[in-house]
């Protein structure tokens, strides 16, 4: 299952937190044999005890409501994206109200057909407007939709109703943490306020480290000015002002080119394949390893995020234990400085670009 905080949730604590009580921690063990668990055991008898605590903290019946429901809902999610998790996916957002007969609509429609043919999956609000085009473009059996309950709308598109990847959400918290903890990639169509809050929401969460990086791409229609529009704002009023960094600007990507934005996700993972944070070190996983010497530049040209602990080929950790399906990969590990996501992102690229190992430039 891949970490979407890129190591914060597998170095959480996996042990029993006892109820302080050895009578009920055994109850509660057996329970959880009795039942079946044979998989993370404490983690499910910690859960348990989190129920039990709850009940006796006087917590309000509207709280009590709210943590069940969410956690009903983030069970069924991840039951559904379970069987997928070898696939990569991309996250379309967009207006509910686009028409078919608009451009951002066709390429809404021939942007997912491609990243279905590439061998990618699509996710979206499973609404209509651009959420319907990417799922046409993709079809139904490269689609998950995650929908949620609204007073004035619950109808999921054509394409994805019925569907055993469709998934209704009561919270918006709990539909967006799914929507960044499943996908690989993001692409942006033109759109409301939804659409600006999914995307400010993962910049945020990529900028502060609180979720891996991962390409985001703007897409317009053909000389469209919408993502030209934002992009322009962002630069007179957030960066005029000092509210964000220029290296923040690395972390997404405005195009109204289709084959820009399809190169743009394929590029990311052209050699790069995933980090993880250990401890203070990022361990970053390729597909294959590159040269010395291309190591070597690297830790010239990002000496000022690499000083603490350069670059350097590696194997996997004693804490990567957890994720033997990726042991086979070649590492580079290295302690950058957790302040400059952006500068992180040029690192990806310029480890993408970089000179195999066994290759004469």
């Amino acid at each position: 299952m891949q970490d979407f905080t890129a190591g914060g949730t597998n170095a959480l604590r996996a042990s029993f937190a006892s109820s302080g009580n050895e009578e009920f921690d055994r109850r509660i063990r057996e329970l959880v044999s009795e039942w079946g668990v044979r998989e993370n055991q404490d983690l499910i008898a910690e859960m348990i005890v989190t129920a039990l605590r709850m009940g006796s903290d006087a917590v309000p019946v509207a709280d009590l409501k709210l943590i069940n429901r969410s956690l009903k809902e983030l069970r069924q999610a991840a039951k559904v994206f379970a069987p997928y998790q070898g696939i990569r996916k991309v996250a379309v957002f967009g207006s509910a109200r686009t028409g078919a007969a608009s451009p951002e609509f066709q390429a809404a429609e021939a942007f997912s057909a491609r990243m279905r043919d590439l061998g990618y999956m699509i996710i979206t609000g499973g609404g209509d407007g651009i959420m319907g085009a990417a799922q046409r473009g993709a079809g139904r059996e490269h689609s998950f939709g995650l929908n949620i309950r609204l007073p004035f709308e619950q109808r999921a598109n054509e394409i994805i109703d019925g569907d055993p990847k469709l998934v209704l959400f009561n919270y918006f918290f709990t539909r967006k943490l799914n929507f960044l903890k499943e996908t690989h990639a993001v692409a942006l169509f033109p759109g409301g306020f939804g659409t600006m809050d999914e995307g400010f929401e993962c910049l945020t969460l990529m900028q502060t480290g609180k979720a891996r990086i991962i390409p985001i791409v703007l897409v317009d229609k053909p000389a469209g000015a919408y993502w030209k529009t934002w992009t322009e704002f962002l630069h007179r009023h957030l960066l005029g002002q000092g509210l964000v960094s220029p290296d923040d600007f690395h972390l997404f990507r405005a195009t109204d080119n289709l084959d820009e934005a399809v190169a743009e996700i394929l590029q990311f993972y052209k050699n790069f394949h995933s980090y993880r944070w250990v401890g203070s070190e990022m361990v970053i996983r390729l597909e294959r390893s590159i040269s010395a010497q291309a190591i070597e530049e690297l830790n010239h040209d990002f000496a000022d995020l690499l000083n603490r602990q350069p670059l350097h080929a590696g194997k996997p950790l004693r804490q990567e234990r957890d994720e033997p399906e990726l042991s086979r990969l070649p590492r580079l590990i290295c302690g950058p400085h957790r302040r400059n996501f952006g500068r992180m992102r040029q690192l990806i690229d310029a480890i993408n670009g970089a000179e195999l190992a066994g290759e004469m430039k």
